[in-house]
């Protein structure tokens, strides 16, 4: 092997090598301190693409469950407001049975009407009030709702609910004013208020099986975030146990590319010992 003072080969093979070991070194430092595995594209091109695409199908299903929680919401509200108007027609029915009774003169069978007419109204208010989001639910000014409870743009990430108009009024409760003032019109009346309740209990069903519906639905989206979320965490994530191996491997290479680089660049000095005799 010759000896050259010029050009140090020794000193620019370990300054090559230092110089990928440190490079290495960063990388071990990065992910350790970030958790990441993949912190840029140059990492893993691929993997970030998929986990790029996971984590925006995961806030994806996140707004979704928001959506079906939602729906949920306005289930239940709409459903409890069905309820009291059941509530409401069962004492409709056992006032036009009072007013039915042969014992009653005309003067009493109108304290019976008077309330009966103020449920009929307290039915309407109801109906007309109920609301979620800014939507009346029970006043027919709309018939369904339509929640998106997915991440894709199919109807498979669609959901329709049917809503049941229960105002009172012929496209509702067809409930008549002032229906106890005769024995005749509250037989009558009994008839109203069974078809009427058959009307608010066939919207419940409805009601109560679309909010099983969504139920089953959300149960599912959160399985399927879960396992986005895992397959996520595979790409992208660090594996500690193996990134701290390889930063310790790392660190030493740095340490002794900085020993070597030193004798290296002492080499050249071996020359003087030629000139100094």
């Amino acid at each position: 092997m010759p000896l050259i003072i010029n050009t140090n080969i020794a000193s620019l093979i370990a300054q090559r090598n230092l110089s990928v070991s440190n490079a290495n070194l960063q990388v071990s430092v990065q992910r350790l301190s970030s958790g990441y595995r993949v912190n840029s594209a140059a990492d893993d091109a691929a993997g970030l693409a998929r986990a790029d695409q996971l984590r925006s199908y995961s806030r994806m299903i996140q707004a979704a469950m928001r959506n079906i929680n939602d729906g949920v919401s306005a289930m239940e509200i709409t459903d409890k407001a069905a309820e009291q108007i059941t509530n409401i027609l069962t004492r409709m029915g056992e006032l036009a049975a009072s007013a039915a009774q042969g014992t009653l003169d005309d003067a009493t069978r109108s304290y019976y009407n008077n309330e009966y007419n103020q449920l009929r109204s307290e039915i309407q208010r109801i109906a007309q009030t109920t609301e979620f989001g800014g939507k009346k639910l029970l006043d027919g000014s709309i018939t369904s709702l339509t929640l998106f409870i997915g991440f894709k743009n199919s109807t498979n990430d669609e959901l329709g609910i049917n809503l049941a108009a229960l105002t009172v009024g012929t496209n509702g409760l067809n409930i008549s004013v002032d229906a106890l003032l005769s024995i005749g019109s509250a037989k009558s009346a009994l008839d109203t208020v069974s078809a009427a309740l058959k009307t608010v209990n066939d919207a419940r069903a409805v009601f109560g099986a679309s909010t099983n519906r969504l139920q089953a639905a959300l149960s599912n989206l959160q399985v399927t975030f879960t396992n986005f979320q895992a397959a996520e965490s595979r790409i992208r994530d660090a594996d500690f146990a193996f990134e701290t191996a390889r930063f310790t491997r790392n660190q030493i290479l740095v340490q002794a590319g900085v020993s070597v680089l030193a004798q290296a660049n002492f080499l050249p000095q071996t020359v003087l010992s030629l000139l100094g005799g």
